[in-house]
């Protein structure tokens, strides 16, 4: 039998991730001869991880925290998507080519709208955090024609750099998190506050009944963001929708198949 192509989650963590057994019910609905695990790269030592990687036959991988942006970097090429964003959450490796893709953004629209119910469009819509995170659902967010849209963050420098970076596209306003003004629509947390439990400072009032609060994080238990959001009229969900969305077009990068994600939610669903 031929060898399975190798690919793989890169990150620190990454013993959480589980997208090994999402590609893992990917390959067998389309019959792809394939791999996928964990690789834990030290903090320093991304560049390393890869280049091993493609030494011991790596294909492709999937980027995840903190190396978004060391990705964006390394690559050799860049779809248009991944430039407007900065950032890369999907290396493909052919050759001696690198391609840096990012599938975040069309993960967490289909999610929102297709999963979730939700038309963006006209809606008011506040994005936490600034970072490779934001950087990766700007332009997709843009694209759906809201109402109004806000970034907030701790450096309210850095909310103005990345609102500055797709100014062309549509007009952003930016926040501290204390000083953001009115009830949102949807509100997504693309801070990494989440992983150690935590969340962004912000008040009580910009979630209500008609608010959808979705974190990009996901676990077996509901994050403290989404537990706050809830206590306070929000719909929540967590980044679980986002990760087979984002899974599922990284496979069709890959394989060039676009798989069907509802057997993955009704398997793999915390």
């Amino acid at each position: 039998m031929q060898t399975p192509d190798r690919y793989a989650v890169i990150g620190n963590p990454v013993a959480h991730s589980k997208s090994p057994d999402i590609h893992a019910i990917f390959a067998r609905q389309t019959g792809q001869n394939m791999i996928y695990e964990r690789l834990l790269a030290p903090l320093e030592g991304f560049s390393s991880a890869i280049s091993n990687f493609i030494a011991e036959g790596g294909k492709g991988a999937n980027v995840t925290v903190p190396f978004k942006l060391e990705a964006f970097e390394i690559a050799s090429d860049l779809t248009a998507r991944a430039k407007s964003a900065g950032a890369v959450n999907t290396l493909k490796f052919e050759g001696k080519s690198i391609l840096g893709d990012n599938t975040d953004g069309v993960g967490l629209i289909t999610d929102i709208v297709r999963n979730a119910g939700m038309q963006i469009r006209g809606k008011r819509v506040l994005l936490l955090g600034a970072g490779g995170a934001a950087r990766g659902v700007m332009l997709p967010l843009i694209e759906q024609n809201p109402g109004g849209m806000v970034i907030a963050n701790r450096s309210l420098a850095k909310a103005a750099d990345l609102a500055q970076r797709f100014s062309s596209s549509g007009s952003v306003g930016v926040s501290a998190f204390g000083e953001l003004k009115g009830q949102f629509d949807l509100i997504i947390n693309a801070t990494s506050a989440s992983i150690s439990d935590d969340m962004p400072p912000v008040p009580v009032t910009i979630f209500g009944a008609g608010t959808l609060a979705l974190d990009m994080m996901y676990g077996s238990q509901p994050t403290r963001f989404l537990r706050f959001a809830a206590e306070h009229g929000a719909s929540v969900r967590d980044g679980f929708g986002m990760l087979v969305e984002q899974a599922a077009e990284s496979f069709f990068v890959w394989r060039g198949i676009r798989p069907d994600t509802k057997p993955v939610f009704l398997a793999l669903r915390p």
